[in-house]
């Protein structure tokens, strides 16, 4: 932030993992059931239950901290964080507190003016999340679901190493790419698979001791991530210069009024009197381990984007599109494959028609209605000059509405280009002769005006005549 003042963020990303049955038992974790149908007497606290670890959490762990370069502990513990919530049925959560299974990471953002910019990862500690209370559905009391008690998150914490919302949006984007990837989460914001915690403060610039921070909780958007740091940057700004002083506290983020507001006071770790739980043992890793867990990994966004531009000759900022998530990336890689068209045009109608019709439906890539061998065989009509790349639009939107292949369209449309040099010079002859004043005009250094004569060709054509030998043609004849 330019100015007097410099701010300082640092997320914390809850990120639920992709797993059948929870962290410490064997209840399910499908979404959407029935409120209280999948929480079994584990999950309800119930006395004498035990706590068994999902082996396939710490194998997803791992290979989280793998991809992000981080250090994957060969020894770490479960704590007892313990505070008091009516979704907490036992009174404590099981999390890791000293010894958590991932430490030291580190990943690549573009920041506020384009460059390169690495943003440290402090830690990522298994934990199981809490119950939800509903407060919507009852006249004069809330109810409590408790379906999501025990789902197993890894919660992802940076170092403060962001300094604008914009900064914290590309970091948040990208573990949420890389986890997609590695398919140890669907990454749902809507359904609460993914979400976080911002810690925002403001210093004086050039100060190197941190402002004092204040914590919104459980954002699930990349929108609300970025206005409700907005709107604490400038809440704290004018506290300070008001002559106040900034609260250590919890806030909450009111979409509907754009603000946020004070929930509770802030908690340090000695409030939650956190104790290594006396019911698991700690997670205790070897090497043969962690390396078939590396042995596992997908080619991640990184290399993936440096491939497409060294390999398919791609603008930079393009591969970095397509890259954001695995499934774009290989629909891509498949069109660019099979088309015999310039790979940047394949990676054009992707990144342009492709995804507008996508966003507009509000479906992911997999669910399109034009396949990748589809729309190769589109480009491939383009490329051979059978249509121009305006008819293209038009036999695209015939293929999304399902009227067949692009060769089936330009067929039964009858949207062949004229690409006879006869038939269009003739058809030039007509238009010049019958536009005796521009063609004049034209010659007397009106340039401007080839356009114009364009325009009437391809109406007499319906469209169909090769753009690049009418413009060719034009100019032998007008010259």
């Amino acid at each position: 932030m330019s100015g007097h003042w410099e701010v300082v963020i640092g997320l914390e990303i809850h990120t639920q993992l992709a797993t059948k049955s929870k962290i410490f038992s064997g209840a399910s974790t499908a979404y959407g059931a029935d409120p209280n149908t999948q929480a079994c007497l584990v999950d309800l606290g119930y006395p004498g239950v035990l706590p068994v670890l999902n082996a396939e959490v710490v194998r997803m762990a791992a290979k989280f901290g793998l991809a992000v370069n981080a250090t994957v502990a060969r020894r770490s513990v479960f704590a007892r964080k313990n505070y008091f919530y009516p979704d907490l049925p036992k009174g404590y959560q099981i999390s890791q507190y000293e010894l958590p299974i991932v430490e030291y990471g580190e990943l690549f953002i573009r920041d506020d003016e384009g460059r390169e910019k690495r943003v440290g990862i402090t830690r990522a500690h298994l934990e199981e999340d809490a119950g939800k209370s509903v407060h919507t559905s009852f006249a004069k009391s809330s109810g409590i679901d408790l379906n999501r008690a025990g789902t197993p998150l890894l919660e992802i914490v940076s170092e403060p190493d962001l300094r604008s919302a914009r900064e914290a949006v590309a970091y948040m984007r990208k573990i949420h790419s890389i986890v997609r990837y590695l398919e140890i989460s669907d990454g749902n914001m809507q359904e609460g698979s993914f979400r976080c915690d911002a810690n925002v403060s403001v210093r004086p610039r050039g100060q190197e001791e941190l402002g004092t921070r204040a914590e919104i909780k459980n954002l699930n958007s990349f929108r609300f991530v970025e206005r409700a740091i907005n709107f604490e940057i400038e809440r704290q700004i004018e506290v300070i210069e008001d002559g106040g002083e900034v609260v250590q506290e919890t806030r909450l983020y009111d979409s509907d009024k754009d603000e946020t507001r004070s929930m509770r006071s802030k908690e340090e770790a000695n409030d939650y009197r956190y104790f290594p739980d006396p019911d698991l043992l700690p997670v205790e890793l070897d090497d043969a381990f962690v390396e078939a867990v590396r042995a596992t990994l997908p080619e991640l966004p990184d290399a993936k984007q440096e491939r497409f531009v060294a390999h398919y000759g791609l603008k930079a900022a393009d591969a970095e599109i397509l890259t954001t998530s695995r499934a774009q990336a290989d629909y891509y890689e498949v069109v660019a494959e099979k088309t015999s068209a310039n790979a940047q045009l394949a990676a054009n109608w992707i990144i342009g028609d492709l995804s507008s019709l996508l966003n507009k439906e509000g479906i992911d890539i997999q669910e399109s209605r034009i396949g990748a061998a589809d729309l190769a065989g589109l480009l491939d009509r383009i490329a051979d000059n059978t249509i121009s790349g305006k008819i293209a639009k038009e036999v695209f939107d015939a293929m999304w509405s399902g009227e067949g292949s692009a060769d089936q369209i330009i067929e039964a449309r009858g949207l062949k280009q004229i690409t006879d040099s006869g038939a269009i010079e003739s058809i030039v002859d007509a238009v010049i002769e019958a536009n005796p004043g521009q063609a004049a005009e034209y010659r007397s250094g009106k340039e401007k005006l080839l356009g114009f004569f364009v325009g009437q060709v391809m109406k007499e054509t319906g469209g169909k005549a090769n753009p690049a030998q009418v413009n060719q043609i034009l100019k032998e004849k007008l010259e």
